[in-house]
């Protein structure tokens, strides 16, 4: 049996530089996605899997280190720095700050090829076989349990959430299915909306799919939609029990 193959983000700004990087790496049999800056990034996170990601350091906004930084908080991806920083220190500064690995531009290819190669074999190693042939998708919906704080899968695997998943799940149901715009979700995250980092709630969604991927084979029902916000299908949330004396209160 074939493995699957592995899906690659290019995180770099100059158009031709990336379009140039992503056609070398489809070449080798790769899935590719490009993206200009570290918001395009989050953003495809949300909603795609993600193996693997090319990142330069010199992004407009965030920079490939903050990048770096954030995503090995939270994620076991691999991360490959491409960048025109060459001196030591900053091959140093890049691996202090995540990255598996640090090359240089101009890139040689079939090193940049090498590298990630040998970085998927080594994400492969890390991840549990998956499901026996023949293994479907439950065919329930999604469910908020224990007053909010477990989502428990088509599957009936459950998940434990942080405050921040509880209270953004919760506000995605209550739309009944409706596109919830970004500062609607942020608000129902936290008091303060302008002391609140942008990129965090694509990083929320980030890790939320993530923690499901690691014990179920079913795909969170959330959509992005593009100029709107997001949105969720399939999910509801369990109803309390009644309290035995409330009938007679």
């Amino acid at each position: 049996m074939s493995e699957r193959r592995l899906n690659v983000v290019v995180v770099e700004d100059d158009a031709e530089q990336r379009e140039l990087v992503i056609n070398e790496i489809a070449a080798k049999g790769f899935n590719v996605k490009g993206c200009a800056d570290a918001t395009a990034l989050w953003r495809h996170l949300t909603v795609s899997h993600c193996d693997l990601i090319v990142l330069d350091v010199g992004l407009p906004g965030e920079d490939g280190l903050s990048v770096a930084e954030h995503l090995r908080t939270s994620s076991q991806v691999g991360i490959v720095m491409l960048t025109g920083y060459s001196a030591s220190a900053d091959q140093v500064r890049g691996l202090r700050h995540g990255a598996d690995a640090y090359l240089t531009k101009p890139v040689d290819y079939p090193v940049l090829v090498a590298t990630l190669e040998s970085l998927g074999r080594r994400l492969r190693g890390r991840h549990a076989p998956p499901p026996a042939a023949g293994q479907e998708q439950g065919d329930g919906d999604w469910q908020l349990v224990a007053d909010g704080w477990k989502l428990r899968t088509p599957d009936q695997q459950d998940v434990i959430l942080t405050a921040y998943e509880r209270d953004m799940l919760r506000c995605l149901i209550r739309a009944s299915g409706r596109p919830i715009d970004r500062e609607s979700l942020i608000g129902a995250l936290t008091r303060d909306v302008h002391d609140f980092d942008p990129h965090r709630l694509e990083m929320v969604i980030y890790r939320l799919r993530r923690k499901i991927r690691a014990v179920s084979e079913c795909t969170l029902p959330l959509e992005a939609v593009r100029g709107v916000g997001y949105l969720v299908n399939g999910m509801s949330e369990e109803r309390a029990l009644a309290h035995p004396l409330d009938s007679v209160r």
